[in-house]
């Protein structure tokens, strides 16, 4: 027994002993020149090692390699395709002795990895030329390569720690990069799944992320494979299932993003996007992706922002200058929450008193940036059940917008909203400053005071008709456009009412003049306005010649009920001020309005002047116009005496 017990103990020092010298025993070098000679052998491709070599035997054999540099393809922009600080080789010990050698682990610190494409788009990631065989050429498989069956790569784990690694497109330019990486790449076999976990850093921003490929061997051999992707970080989520062929360059499949905070991407971006609390938020976009060449195409297109639902489908052609088709349904569209406080109301906002005073009108002078005009083309319909943009709010609508060359063509095809119908279109050029813009409207049985009200604010006309309107300005700013509008408004609207004055009540005032009893009618002739009276009418027609902002009518016309009332003058929207006078007719007959009778009789001059916040009427009785009235009164004196007595 103590003979046994010898023998084992002689055995356990030799393998000490033997555990101890292995690293002096074993060569290095030969291993190191073994495991070169296989790379290059696979990949066509060199490995150097310009730092120092370790080889340990406990408890795995491992080889350590510093300094490492992998060969770049000979198009390639620089000599090394990637470098490390170090390289750990896991090799299993029965590989050493048996006729095939593996290997069981990489362990790469601080890499240096490029993946590029040269000016004729070869891919540098392509490393099995010399293993593969070469198919006969064909237009369809002029890049494929073939693996032989019985060539394989086991590497079981390839764990990356730290580092950086770049894409460089040789043909445009566009490089790319990921940092500090921190990820394991499974790879039991080439023609088994491939995965990577792990996190990176792109733009001092983290993600993780977990990618699997069905079967390498098929990315080598330039077959179509099937890939899933899921990536996650505080910004975005990212999730994608679907197939990659003709090496990248076709790849579709179900495409899925999410996130709490556009405006937070943006800023991620460089991107200031001066939001409102409730605007740019969460969104979620789901769609099927096809990729195909500089082509991006999106159908089923199902996604949210805040509260706004969008469907429908688009692409996207990344070449040279981004292009944009797309065909959207915007549901209920509320634009408010997207638009600058200076124009939109804030939901919180608390609504003043019906009787506090109005406030004027102060057009904004912040200049507008509409260079973003100039970074891509496109033509884009859209649709919506209803649209709310400030007070204004719609009804069914379509239209179609189309982008080239930094000038937009925005036009109306469908327009429901006040009741009535509408087409129009608006021009923006903003290829040279400063912008112009051009609109060309018209709109058909439209309600008056609720259109006027929610557009400018102005509730004093009420009825239905038509509004048209031809109009340009060019500007930087609200006032700068405002102070340059050129072009011609017309409207025609029917059995309606103006607020803020009872002219009736002024022409039966006037009849008082007739009277000759000025004494009678001298107060009340003088009145601010009043929102409680207001005048009827069956028709009101008429337009505004604008230059320069100012507005200038001369052939108003109102028809109502035992009157006739012509107008001229003057709307300046720069100053926000209304210079009109209005001349009030009697009609003689007492067949009123649908007398074929054009006699007005005794005529009565209006006044309407001032702020558009604060308009005063009143009747025009300057010392010219109150000796004609008192000549007039006159004149009908004696003829109803002449009637009266013969």
């Amino acid at each position: 027994m103590k003979t046994i017990f010898k023998v084992i103990g002689v055995i356990l020092i030799l393998l000490i002993a033997l555990i101890v010298a292995a690293p002096f025993l074993i060569p290095t070098d030969a291993i190191f020149n073994k495991v070169s000679e296989q790379v290059e052998q696979t990949t066509g491709r060199s490995l150097t090692i310009q730092g120092d070599k370790s080889l340990s035997v406990f408890p795995s054999l491992k080889l350590e390699l510093n300094d490492v540099h992998f060969a770049n393809m000979q198009t390639g922009s620089r000599p090394d395709m990637a470098s490390m600080q170090q390289l750990a080789i896991h090799i299993p010990w029965f590989s050493l002795f048996g006729g095939e050698f593996k290997l069981e682990k990489f362990v790469i610190n601080e890499p240096n990895i490029l993946l590029e494409t040269d000016k004729s788009g070869k891919a540098n990631w392509q490393l099995f030329d010399a293993v593969a065989k070469q198919p006969e050429a064909s237009p369809q498989n002029s890049e494929a390569v073939k693996l032989p069956e019985s060539f394989d790569i086991e590497l079981g784990e390839v764990a990356i720690y730290g580092g950086s690694f770049t894409y460089l497109d040789g043909r445009t330019g566009v490089q790319q990069q990921i940092s500090d990486l921190d990820l394991a790449i499974l790879l039991p076999s080439l023609r088994m799944e491939l995965e990577i976990k792990g996190a990176i850093t792109y733009m001092q921003e983290r993600f993780e992320l977990d990618v699997k490929v069905d079967t390498p061997a098929k990315v080598i051999e330039g077959n179509t494979f099937n890939v899933t992707k899921v990536l996650s970080s505080r910004l975005v989520d990212v999730d994608f299932k679907g197939s990659i062929a003709k090496q990248g360059q076709d790849i579709q499949g179900q495409l899925s993003l999410s996130g709490d905070s556009v405006k937070s991407i943006a800023n991620w971006q460089g991107i200031e996007l001066n939001a409102k609390e409730n605007a740019f938020n969460a969104f979620n976009v789901k769609g099927k992706m096809h990729l195909q060449g500089e082509k991006f195409t999106l159908t089923e297109l199902l996604a949210t922002l805040d509260a706004l639902q969008i469907k429908g489908s688009s692409d996207i052609n990344l070449g040279k200058r981004l292009a944009v088709n797309a065909d959207i349904d915007l549901g209920m569209l509320d634009l408010n929450p997207y638009l600058p406080e200076v124009v939109a109301k804030n939901e919180d906002e608390v609504e003043p008193a019906a009787d506090a005073p109005a406030q004027p009108i102060v057009w904004d002078d912040t200049k507008l940036d509409m260079s973003g005009l100039n970074s891509l083309d496109a033509n884009i319909v859209i649709r919506s059940s209803g649209l709310k943009a400030n007070d204004i709010t719609l009804g069914a609508n379509q239209f179609t917008v189309n982008l080239k060359d930094a000038v937009a063509n925005l036009s109306l095809d469908k327009f429901a909203a006040y009741e009535g119908n509408g087409k129009g279109k608006v021009t923006i050029n903003a290829k040279q400053t400063p912008y112009k813009i051009t609109t060309d409207f018209s709109l058909d049985a439209i309600d008056a005071q609720p259109l006027l009200t929610d557009a400018a604010g102005f509730d004093k006309l009420m009825g239905k008709g038509s509004l048209n309107w031809d109009l340009t300005t060019s500007g930087y700013s609200q006032k700068s456009f405002i102070n340059a509008l050129q072009g011609k408004l017309a409207f025609e609207f029917a059995d309606g009412a103006v607020k803020g004055a009872n002219i009736a009540e002024m022409v039966r005032k006037g009849k008082e003049l007739i009277k000759g009893n000025l004494g009678a009618v001298s107060e009340g002739l003088d009145t601010g306005f009043d929102n409680s009276e207001q005048t009827d009418f069956s028709a009101l027609t008429g337009s505004f010649n604008f230059r320069n902002g100012i507005g200038k009518n001369t052939d108003l016309s109102m028809l109502s009920p035992l009157i006739r009332i012509s107008g001229e003058g003057d709307v300046d929207l720069p100053m926000t001020t209304v210079n009109y006078r209005l001349v009030t007719g009697i009609v003689d007959s007492l067949e009123g309005q649908g007398t074929t009778d054009d006699s007005t009789g005794f005529k009565i001059p209006i006044r309407i002047e001032g702020p558009f916040h604060d308009v005063g009427i009143s009747l025009d009785v300057s010392k010219a116009a109150e000796d004609e009235v008192k000549e007039k009164a006159k004149d009908k004196i004696k003829d109803k005496l002449k009637g009266l007595f013969g």
